[in-house]
């Protein structure tokens, strides 16, 4: 195996993590942005008020984007375990 194609599948892997976790984190992001806006304008400092809504945008987000990072994540497998005799030989 070549450094290059190390390289090659560090790139794929990190690629596949970020598209993987983007749908959960902007999710959390734009909750948590939104809730801290309403805060700022009612002027309620609570901190665990953000908690609950975070908690369902992500869960929600997870619901609908699950099966899109689950097929993600076995199209890379499948390819990960189809090029190992390709490396070794």
């Amino acid at each position: 195996m070549t450094p290059e194609s190390v390289m090659t599948v560090a790139r794929q892997a990190l690629e596949l993590t970020l598209l993987a976790c983007a749908p959960i984190l902007l999710t959390a992001l734009v909750v948590g942005l939104a809730i801290s806006l309403i805060q700022a304008v009612t002027q309620i400092n609570e901190a665990t008020l953000s908690f609950l809504p975070k908690l369902i945008g992500v869960a929600l987000a997870l619901v609908l984007a699950g099966p899109w990072i689950i097929a993600l994540l076995v199209d890379y497998l499948r390819q990960i375990l189809t090029s190992i005799p390709q490396a070794v030989g």
